[in-house]
């Protein structure tokens, strides 16, 4: 089953490594470690018979976040997720020109000119996990409420839920630092 590829479109296939542990006793877990390789941890006593189901539906999960995150990699797409955000996190009232994708530069990981608006995310996030872009969108789009990163402005951000964690993931990124941030107790 090493090494197996797999593919629901015809188009791109899945490699699947399975990694099997004596000190796993029931659980199978798995994480997509690229975009074409998902790893399946599981116990060493399961049989290949008892696994296939098991993997075919962690493949399933894996593909269609595959689709989610392949979804928003186009300017296009950036804008309906920042829509979503807006209607998720905001109530929708926040408006903006433009909201696009920018060649990677330096260590910023978006702007907003609230003047005029408009929102630039770095296209590395492009590739980094969905929680990740979307922390870095909300960040943008409460710049439209408060130009600052005031106790207030962080307030805002902090509504998602994954802030904290995707601030961590692009800390260890070497992204993010404890400067960024002077949040609200």
């Amino acid at each position: 089953m090493p090494g197996t590829a797999l593919s629901q479109d015809g188009i791109t296939p899945m490699q699947v490594r399975v990694i099997r542990s004596a000190r796993r006793i029931k659980t199978v877990s798995a994480r997509l470690v690229r975009s074409d390789l998902l790893e399946v941890r599981a116990p060493a006593a399961m049989s290949d018979a008892e696994l296939e189901p098991i993997i075919a539906e962690l493949w399933q999960r894996a593909q269609r976040r595959r689709g989610q995150q392949q979804a928003f990699r186009s300017d296009q797409g950036l804008q309906r997720r920042a829509e979503q955000l807006n209607a998720r996190y905001f109530g929708g009232r926040l408006q903006w020109q433009s909201i696009r994708y920018v060649p990677n530069g330096s260590r910023m990981l978006g702007s907003c000119t609230p003047a005029n608006g408009t929102l630039r995310i770095a296209e590395r996030l492009a590739h980094a996990p969905q929680f990740v872009l979307d922390y870095v969108i909300i960040h943008e789009l409460a710049h439209l409420i408060e130009a600052n990163h005031s106790p207030r402005f962080w307030e805002l951000v902090y509504r998602f839920k994954m802030a904290e964690r995707a601030r961590g993931f692009l800390m260890a990124w070497g992204l993010e630092g404890d400067e960024d941030a002077e949040q609200s107790a």
